[in-house]
């Protein structure tokens, strides 16, 4: 291994054996996380070539579990997010395709810092359960066409370790390792097609629509190169995603959504990345009779088909918020919302109990913000801008702090959700 070490540090190329062994080794606890940390910080430093990647990718898939959907007629798709503020796609885009007959085994995520997770999303409803064992994952994806869970414990085994390693040597941030961290799971999830939404802006992982480019070429050309049609799409996250933000609160905005409502734009976006998906099945559908599904009730059918078989209470979907802590925040001047900046709206509703700052923290699935204007909205003095939940005093310098993440001006940009589409 410090032969490994000294050899990237020089920013030589390794071989696919190389890397097979070392991968291989570290999984099985042959590698020190002193030797694998070094091993990290020159790769952060010179890079990975295309091959290298795509081994690394290949031999972190094999060092776990391999889900097998074969046995499950039709074109298995999976999506997967590099996350966002407000991000609740996944609720809404999986039922959708499903309505299609197009089934969508997905492994999802939790929430850490300003970036909300799916999980814990799901788990906001009563008696909803995110831990089925592969099984029960399968049947439930060959009988009813969709199921969204958290990740096997032995899946991706060598993943798991090197991206905790990674997270505290500050070695997350470089692309050969974000790619290979994210496809070497999509790719052992055994779907057969993926689209991938790789956000950009505040809020978002990539600052730059360049770096968003080149992460989501990586990692479409990972995943065709191993037999998986690949999509990508670059994604706006300047500002948070709809209206809602927090567990309970999107559950409920991704209801409205699949009932044929909500905000136009958030439906379109949906809609048009549902037919991406479908595309990837071979079910060529135009937007009009993907829409037709949010209206006539066939996606909102197959989110609740989904809620009962992971043991979900869909009775309790359309209660309300029930926070003991409510405050409204409303304009001090007429114009047009120019900015809604992600990252802090985000932090803002992590502080109220939505989210983590540490992986142990307990999440207030009644906590969270709901926006009521949103980037190009008119605004006249004394209209509500959002509401604030939390189940413990919102204190005036936490209102303050989101009120300056608002900016009111004379006018605004056109705003789009898409910006690139890359196969």
């Amino acid at each position: 291994m410090v032969d490994l070490i000294r050899s990237k540090r020089a920013g030589r190329e390794m071989t696919t054996d190389e890397i097979e062994w070392m991968i291989a080794r570290y999984a099985a606890g042959e590698i020190p996380d002193y030797q694998m940390s070094a091993w990290a910080m020159a790769v952060y430093f010179q890079g990975m070539t295309t091959r290298e990647t795509a081994d690394l990718t290949m031999a972190m898939v094999h060092s776990g579990e391999e889900i097998d959907l074969s046995d499950i007629l039709g074109v298995k798709v999976d999506k997967h997010s590099t996350g966002g503020v407000g991000d609740k796609v996944s609720l809404i885009l999986v039922p959708l395709v499903a309505s299609f007959g197009v089934p969508v085994a997905k492994m999802s995520g939790r929430g850490l810092g300003h970036t909300g997770g799916t999980l814990d999303k799901l788990e906001s409803i009563p008696g909803f359960t995110v831990e089925l064992d592969m099984a029960a994952f399968k049947e439930q994806v060959k009988t009813h066409g969709l199921a969204i869970i958290g990740q096997s414990e032995d899946l991706v085994k060598a993943d798991k370790l090197l991206y905790a390693l990674r997270d505290v040597t500050s070695t997350v941030d470089i692309i050969p390792l974000i790619a290979s961290s994210i496809m070497s799971k999509k790719i052992a999830s055994g779907s057969d097609a993926i689209l991938l939404d790789v956000t950009v802006g505040d809020g978002a992982f990539m600052q730059t629509v360049e770096d968003a480019r080149l992460l989501a070429r990586t990692m479409v050309n990972l995943g065709n190169a191993v037999g998986r049609r690949t999509v990508a799409v670059i994604t706006d996250m300047n500002q948070p995603l709809g209206e809602a933000i927090g567990n309970r609160n999107e559950i409920q905005e991704s209801i409205q959504v699949l009932q044929g409502g909500g905000r136009k734009e958030l439906q379109t976006f949906i809609c048009e990345l549902a037919q991406i998906m479908l595309d990837l099945a071979g079910v060529h559908k135009a937007l009009d009779e993907i829409v037709s599904h949010l209206t006539n009730g066939a996606a909102y059918a197959k989110f609740i088909e989904m809620v009962r078989a992971q043991h979900g209470k869909p009775e309790w979907l359309t209660e309300p918020l029930e926070a003991e802590f409510i405050k409204t925040v409303s304009c001090s001047k007429a114009g047009v919302i120019t900015k809604e900046a992600a990252l802090g709206i985000g932090l803002v509703a992590m502080k109220l109990g939505a989210g983590r700052a540490v992986k142990s923290d307990v999440i207030d699935f009644e906590a969270g913000i709901n926006l009521h204007k949103k980037v190009g909205d008119t605004v006249e003095v004394g209209d509500e801008i959002a509401t604030l939940y939390s189940n413990k005093p919102i204190t005036a310098e936490l209102l303050a702090e989101f009120e300056s993440f608002i900016e009111i001006g004379a006018s605004s940009a056109p705003h789009k959700e898409i910006l690139e589409i890359i196969d």
